[in-house]
């Protein structure tokens, strides 16, 4: 049992790692997708351009590779990013560049009626951004969020190939060690559940949050 415990030990640093890496992964993909997001919105088409290479280039390519070329290929440029840096950077880009059609599709889906009226109110692109299409469509963002954030805890897993030490990896630790496989990969199965249920409770409460805010500013 007391073996057994200092592997438990192992599976839970290993926890905290996965923990990290999608709540910072989360972080860095929100601001992408609002960035890119709004860029395929631009009236400048640079912008639109370079909003629009970013995503087609990151849903397009496999995030195995991505994250090689962060890790491995970025030093030869003369970046070096520890694994949780990479790890961090490739999860965030690639959710990002979904999450950025979330955005631009939301934005579309307010009606323009709303455009209409804070032009004629004399609101700045900015105020009518700010103040009236993005409260109006965030409630649309988050259920999209929340499958792309749980989708962002499960892809932590191919961290372990550049050995960073993750859920995933301590479990390939204490099977190798053990010999034994169903007990630690039984028990990150429900470690990846518990945490993916945690988002799925927080985004739903934020939602619910969210829309009766927009409710109290329409009413």
């Amino acid at each position: 049992m007391s073996v057994w415990s200092g592997y438990l030990t192992l599976i839970l640093e290993g926890a905290l790692v996965t923990l990290q890496l999608t709540v910072m992964g989360s972080a860095l993909a929100l601001v992408m997708a609002f960035l890119a997001g709004l860029g395929r919105l631009s009236r400048f088409f640079a912008v639109r351009a370079l909003a629009t290479t970013y995503i087609e280039f990151f849903r397009g390519t496999s995030i195995f590779v991505q994250l090689f070329w962060v890790y491995f290929v970025l030093p030869f440029a003369g970046l070096t990013l520890t694994p949780l840096q990479a790890g961090v950077l490739a999860l965030g880009l690639n959710v990002g560049a979904y999450g950025a059609e979330v955005v631009r599709g939301a934005v579309k889906a307010v009606g323009r009626e709303q455009t209409e009226a804070c032009i004629a109110l004399n609101l700045s692109r900015f105020q009518r951004m700010r103040h009236v299409i993005l409260p109006q469509a965030l409630p649309l963002m988050l259920p999209t969020f929340c499958n792309n954030a749980i989708e962002l805890l499960k892809g932590t897993a191919v961290v372990s190939l550049i050995s960073l030490t993750d859920l995933t990896f301590q479990a390939q630790v204490v099977r190798a060690q053990t010999g034994n496989t169903l007990i630690p990969f039984a028990t990150i199965l429900f470690l990846y559940f518990v945490m993916a249920w945690a988002i799925s409770t927080v985004m739903r409460w934020l939602e619910r949050r969210v829309t009766r805010s927009l409710d109290g500013v329409r009413t």
